[in-house]
């Protein structure tokens, strides 16, 4: 897989702050924004196929509280 340039115009406390955040991580300020972008693309393909998986089974989408889930044993009903 080949890379591509990306160019950014950003605020100047914005980039600052980026830089704090990769130097506490000793990392490259390029490195760790695509780290980030990374990490939100994956959230979103996660969140998206769960939403599916959900439409898909019929699942209820708001989580059930443990407690309704649990029978008297405390094992699932």
């Amino acid at each position: 897989m080949g890379t591509d340039v990306l160019s950014l115009r950003i605020d100047g406390e914005l980039l600052d702050r980026l830089r704090t955040h990769a130097a506490r991580r000793d990392m490259a300020v390029q490195d760790y924004v695509v780290r980030l972008l990374r990490r939100n693309d994956f959230d979103e393909r996660f969140r998206t196929a769960v939403e599916e998986t959900e439409r898909l089974t019929h699942w209820p989408t708001s989580p059930t509280p443990a407690s309704h889930r649990l029978g008297a044993t405390g094992r699932p009903r």
